[in-house]
């Protein structure tokens, strides 16, 4: 060996089977990634196709890219008003071709609002049927498209099937400013919301008579006479209170406004709402042939003994 050289390294002897068979692990982990990519692909195609045939939007050219919905879009929001609901439709559908967090950038392209496009995609899944041709002619613009969604589904349907809901008509909403039907839509819903207050409220009251019945019905009759006599004398003292408070307290208005200001003389209007309450009173004494008794105050049905006995019968 010749003096001052290095030896040469030795090369590592790479077994031709081993790289062989890392090779083909790599290739079947690729394949296996590739096809798990198509059936995630196709799974998506699959579920965006589902909601453009749900809310009835027909896909650009039959495909689920979302560049060419966007642009399907810009083609609707050109034409007429007309054709919000379309713009509602393809805004459904866009939503679910995007991925996540990519909706709002696609609004920013279109120029639409989040709040904007909120209230196309609910008028399009509100009013996405044939049978709400009608009302979408009656209403004629997109603003008032939009002032319609505070109706609820089952008005809706009434409003297409019957012409009408509640005091509001199919010409209402054709005939009506923007303005106009805003404050008749709010009317409606504050008659809507009474409603079903009411309806509550009368539930409350059956199922705590109901309570009331299976209660009474377990107890001796001398204690379930005791309670009912109770719950009615509460009852009396309600209203008593009504009429000393509510009732005097609208009558002293009344007169307190005849005595400043003149006009009619309200005594008239007031005799005849006694009149009204007097009679009541009489059908009920009528009814149960009760005698002529002028309380003092003190629930009769507290001077019972042990408040188990009925009193004595006349």
């Amino acid at each position: 060996m010749t003096a001052g050289r290095k030896p040469l390294a030795v090369p590592d002897i790479v077994d031709v089977e081993d790289e062989s068979e890392s090779a083909s692990n790599g290739l079947a982990v690729m394949r296996e990634q590739v096809r798990e990519l198509a059936v995630r692909n196709v799974e998506a195609e699959q579920h965006v196709r589902a909601v453009a045939l749900q809310v009835g939007y027909q896909l650009p050219a039959d495909c689920t890219d979302p560049d060419l919905i966007q642009r399907d879009i810009s083609a609707n929001m050109r034409r007429s008003v007309e054709a919000c609901l379309e713009v509602g439709r393809g805004l459904v559908v866009l939503k679910e071709a995007c991925d996540h967090g990519q909706f709002a950038a696609r609004l920013d392209v279109l120029g639409i609002d989040a709040r904007v496009a909120q209230r196309f995609m609910s008028s399009a899944r509100k009013f996405s049927n044939a049978a709400s041709t009608p009302l979408l002619k009656a209403a004629g613009s997109q603003t008032k498209l939009f002032e319609l969604l505070v109706l609820d589904d089952s008005q809706v349907e009434e409003l297409e099937l019957t012409g009408q809901t509640g005091e509001l008509t199919l010409d209402d909403v054709a005939a009506m400013s923007v303005k106009e039907l805003r404050a008749k839509l709010r009317e409606l819903r504050h008659e809507l919301k009474a409603t079903e207050e009411i309806s509550a409220e009368k539930t409350v009251e059956i199922e705590r008579l109901r309570e009331a019945g299976v209660r009474i019905r377990r107890q001796p009759p001398d204690a379930v006479l005791a309670e009912l006599a109770k719950e009615t004398a509460g009852m009396v003292t309600e209203t008593l209170n009504k009429l000393r408070t509510s009732v005097n307290s609208a009558f002293t208005a009344l007169a307190q406004h005849y005595v400043e200001h003149g006009g009619g003389d309200c005594r008239h209007l007031m005799a005849g709402h006694v009149g009204e309450l007097q009679r009541a009173l009489n059908e009920l004494r009528e009814a149960f042939n009760l005698r002529d008794i002028e309380g003092d105050g003190t629930p009769e049905w507290m001077s019972w003994p042990g408040n188990t006995a009925a009193p004595e019968a006349e």
